[in-house]
């Protein structure tokens, strides 16, 4: 099982989301309280305060860099990941 601490309103979190829809890596989303010091829940799980934070049964992964490193050395990208990026620069609008 696949779990990211994470919130909505953290631009880190999107490049995590989007490189796992490229992967079409299924996971659950467990948000997080917006004061890192409230972060209990998680921090008793991982022994993480800061976020995102990726737990991949019971490896704990830490930081964005981490994370897509991590994610890129163990899954492949699917079939329509060109197609999921191209979607996302649009609905931001960005040039492609």
């Amino acid at each position: 099982m696949i779990e990211l601490y994470q919130a909505e309103w953290c631009p880190r979190f999107r490049k995590v989301r989007q490189r796992l829809s490229e992967l079409g890596v299924d996971f659950i989303a467990r948000q997080v309280e917006a004061v890192p010091d409230d972060r209990e829940a998680m921090k008793d799980r991982t022994d993480e305060k800061e976020t995102p934070v990726l737990l991949v049964d019971d490896e704990v992964i830490a930081g964005e860099e981490k994370i897509l490193a991590y994610l890129d050395e163990h899954f492949d990208e699917r079939g329509d990941a060109d197609e999921h990026r191209e979607k996302a620069l649009d609905k931001a609008g960005l040039p492609s």
